[in-house]
């Protein structure tokens, strides 16, 4: 870091120089001109570049890898390197000008990772304030700190765009005022952003646990969230209310329910790899550690065997004693209890022998379409699933790639071909107005759920066909059949007339797709299944890495793709018509 390499969503170890050019896209190359922040156009790409590029390092997670250096091993190069990251900084990025004084959540994540570094460094009476220097570059600190929290204080996101980034603009505020209670607003802004962060996560989160986004990493970032205010305000005498920390238990809760045996978590809805503070690097388990976090947090053992181990990030937050309670906690727990219906959130987790190294594990969506009006990073997925076998990745969420720029990639990975559910007419199920607007929303909801000993059965429709001159209804039912290893979706298709119909199925990049006739054979490693729908005419068509127009890709993280195997079915319907899909589990 010293010699001024990055790591920036697809970029790996990329030289930006020490001090680098803060005001600088890394991915095009393009300098954001220092104009007034608030007029600045950041959705402009001619503009700014790519601004999730530009402002990923501006937010300053390295900041605090260099305050454990040195908190470590005690080596003033790392404190001074902090130094001369931030004096360049103040430098470059004179309140209120350029991209850097446009969003209030970039300021509040930046205030996050600069208390991190602040008490890493030794707080108040750091090696790094000494002598004349120091104590100039204290002041100038202290002064941006200010700027940050006045500019929060004076532009929260409201209305259609009070999502995660209100409650993260809550948080950065709430941080800042308690690390440095040091000016006549201060104790006005702690109590604002106490208060108005916990209205908002009860309100943003869902009683049974799912976040309003309907996107899974989002649901991470806002626990996390959760956690950093929590923790913060425990150790300042701060305390939130008993629901704020049930609601926090019940989201780490639906994080475990979805996540398989290997440990993977469906890539439902929008994600950005981001995180609010970097403890550890960058293939930290965000999921399991937020488990063995609550783990400890909770007394839950079924939590602690999850999560697995007690991570690196888990040990910052939670320090020795964490540790120690995390391993005090009970043994291996035989039958894990989670919750497998999230009614508001539209979530079902149903399979066999959940939780165990034979699972089968299924989660289907019959949510709403995103959180508010604009529902901004959801995606038009009604009736999707998921299916793992042993812990083998088998039926997937194709995930995000994209937000600011390539338009085609945007529109395709949220849209309904890039989801395991049906596509009519050639039309995602709801209306897109933008990157991160959808006009109109298809509306969803669950019909029966229904777990048994030896069937389970889930049922779904959604009405965001019934737009269309002959209005569809679109009805789904999973059963599974756990005694003949046999799951059998039903897509039911209530219309008048004739429509194109398209049914994708995304499968894991780990998977080998072999075509005979109407019937396709699947293997991911010691994992056998085939998939049959035996309807005249309709023979499957297995498509991988398609570019015009995009079909058969994967993304596991933001801005990176790779191809991975789609079968699409389609054909055309003349009135109401059943479409049945069997996937038979050889092995």
């Amino acid at each position: 870091m010293l010699q001024g390499r990055y790591d920036i969503f697809s970029m790996n170890n990329v030289e930006l120089g020490f001090p680098p050019n803060w005001n600088r896209d890394p991915r095009t190359g393009t300098v954001a001109p220092l104009r007034f922040g608030k007029t600045l156009n950041y959705r402009d790409e001619s503009l700014v570049g790519d601004i999730k590029y530009l402002w990923e390092p501006n937010r300053h997670l390295e900041l605090v890898a260099l305050g454990q250096a040195f908190h470590l091993s005690g080596d003033l190069r790392y404190a001074e390197g902090v130094r001369t990251l931030l004096l360049s900084w103040f430098k470059q990025c004179p309140y209120p000008l350029g991209p850097n004084w446009t969003s209030s959540l970039e300021h509040a994540v930046r205030l996050v990772n600069w208390s991190v570094a602040w008490h890493l460094l030794g707080g108040e009476h750091s090696a790094v304030f000494a002598g004349k220097e120091g104590e100039e570059f204290r002041h100038q600190w202290l002064e941006s700190i200010y700027r940050h929290c006045a500019f929060i204080a004076s532009h929260f996101s409201r209305y259609s765009s009070a999502n995660n980034h209100l409650l993260g603009e809550y948080m950065g505020l709430f941080v800042a005022s308690v690390t440095w209670p040091l000016w006549q607003k201060s104790a006005a802004w702690q109590k604002l952003s106490k208060q108005g962060f916990e209205q908002e996560a009860l309100k943003q989160n869902a009683r049974d646990g799912v976040n309003r986004e309907q996107g899974i990493w989002y649901h991470h970032e806002v626990a996390d969230m959760m956690l950093i205010c929590g923790l913060v305000g425990k150790a300042n005498g701060i305390n939130f209310s008993p629901s704020y920390w049930e609601r926090l238990e019940a989201m780490l809760e639906f994080i475990a329910s979805v996540m398989d045996v290997a440990g993977r978590v469906p890539m439902i809805g929008d994600s950005d790899d981001a995180v609010m503070v970097r403890f550890a690097p960058r293939d930290v388990h965000v999921y399991r550690s937020l488990l063995a976090t609550g783990a400890v947090l909770f007394k839950r053992a079924d939590f602690k065997a999850k999560a697995g181990d007690f991570d690196d990030k888990s040990r910052w937050l939670l320090g020795r004693e964490g540790e120690e309670a995390f391993h005090a906690l009970a043994g291996p727990v035989r039958e894990m209890g989670f919750r497998r219906a999230f009614p508001e959130g539209g979530y079902y987790i149903f399979g066999s022998q959940l939780d165990t190294q034979r699972e089968v594990r299924l989660v289907a969506d019959s949510g709403p379409m995103g959180y508010l009006s604009i529902a901004a990073h959801g995606h038009a997925d009604a009736l999707a699933c998921t299916l793992s076998v042993a812990g083998r990745e088998i039926l997937v969420d194709p995930g995000t790639y994209a937000y600011h720029t390539q338009k085609v990639w945007r529109d395709y990975f949220r849209g309904t071909a890039a989801h395991n559910t049906v596509r009519v007419d050639g039309l995602d199920q709801s209306v897109s107005g933008g990157n991160f607007l959808w006009l109109r929303h298809a509306r969803a909801r669950c019909l029966e759920f229904r777990r048994g000993s030896e069937q389970d059965i889930w049922s779904a429709e959604h009405d965001g066909y019934q737009r269309l001159s002959d209005p569809v209804m679109h009805q789904r039912t999973i059963s599974h059949d756990k005694l003949n290893a046999l799951i059998e979706i039903t897509d039911r298709l209530v219309c008048r007339k004739r429509h194109t119909v398209e049914i994708h199925w995304h499968f894991s990049e780990e998977c080998q797709l072999e075509v005979k006739e109407f019937l396709v054979t699947v293997r991911n490693s010691d994992v056998v299944l085939q998939m049959a729908m035996p309807h005249v005419g309709w023979q499957p068509e297995v498509v991988m890495g398609r570019i015009d127009p995009p079909l058969g890709w994967i993304s596991r993280s933001f801005d990176v793709k790779v191809p991975a195997p789609c079968v699409r079915w389609s054909g055309e319907i003349q009135g109401t018509s059943e479409l049945v899909t069997r996937i038979t589990i050889l092995g």
